[in-house]
C-alpha cells in the first residue's frame, strides 16, 4: 500500500489518502480544499471507497461533502460524534471567525467500537483515542506500518483537550494504552505536522516521557 497526507485549509490540518495496487483508496479527514484534494486523486487514478473520520472538528470534515457527492462514496465517523458535521457548535466551525461554519450531511455509518474493519480490500484497526474530542479515533494500517492518529498525538506533541469534550487524563491514557503499544517502527502520520514513529514518541515526546495515569 502507498499513502500521502496534504497539508489543508486555514490550520493546515492534514487530509489523508491510503490506496493499494488495484488504485483503489480510502480518505482520511479531509478538512478542506476539496478541489485540490480531488485533484490529487486524480492525478494518481484512484478509486475512493470511503472516507473516514478520525474525528469531527471543522479542520478535519470541511470537504466531505464535496467528495462524498464526487465519488458516491460512505463517511465513517465514530457515534460519540453523530452529530457534530451538521452542528457548527460542536465541530468547532462557529468558534473560530476564520472559517465559515461548517453544517453538513450526517455520516453514512458510526464506529461503535473498535476492532477490526475491512472496506474493500483494505483491513485495519479502528482504535478508540479520545481525549482530543469523545469521538476520536486512529485508524492502523498494519500491512502499511502506518496508524493515522488524527488529533491525538503529533510529533512531540499530543492534542488539545481545551475544546468542547476534550479531556487531558483521557488522552494521555488513550495514548499509553492505544497507541504506545504498536510496534516502535509504525508511522504516526498525524492530523497536523511531520510524520513520526512510535518509538520516536516514546523517547522524545515531552508530554509522554515519565508519565504516570
Amino acid at each position: 500500500m502507498k499513502w500521502k497526507q496534504m497539508a489543508v485549509g486555514p490550520v493546515q490540518a492534514n487530509a489523508g489518502i491510503i490506496w493499494n495496487e488495484s488504485k483503489d483508496a480510502l480518505l482520511i479527514d479531509p478538512g478542506a480544499e476539496g478541489g485540490r484534494i480531488k485533484r490529487k486523486v486524480e492525478s494518481l487514478e484512484l478509486k475512493p471507497l470511503a472516507i473516514l473520520l478520525t474525528h469531527a472538528h471543522f479542520d478535519h470534515i470541511g470537504a466531505v461533502d464535496l467528495l462524498r457527492e464526487t465519488y458516491k462514496i460512505p463517511v465513517y465517523v465514530h457515534t460519540y460524534e453523530s452529530n457534530w458535521l451538521s452542528d457548527p457548535s460542536l465541530n468547532g466551525s462557529k468558534l473560530f471567525p476564520v472559517v465559515e461554519n461548517i453544517s453538513g450531511k450526517s455520516a453514512d455509518h458510526l464506529f461503535e467500537g473498535e476492532g477490526d474493519m475491512k472496506i474493500g480490500s483494505f483491513e485495519f484497526k479502528v482504535l478508540e483515542t479520545p481525549g482530543h474530542s469523545p469521538g476520536s479515533v486512529s485508524f492502523y494500517f498494519k500491512n502499511a506500518n502506518i496508524v493515522f492518529s488524527g488529533d491525538a498525538l503529533f510529533a512531540g506533541s499530543i492534542g488539545r483537550t481545551d475544546l468542547p469534550g476534550g479531556n487531558h487524563k483521557q488522552l494521555l491514557k488513550s495514548i499509553h494504552d492505544r497507541l504506545m503499544i504498536l510496534p516502535e517502527h509504525t508511522i504516526v502520520a498525524s492530523g497536523h505536522g511531520p510524520t513520526t514513529t512510535i518509538e520516536a514518541e516514546m523517547t522524545e515526546n515531552p508530554f509522554l516521557n515519565g508519565f504516570s495515569l
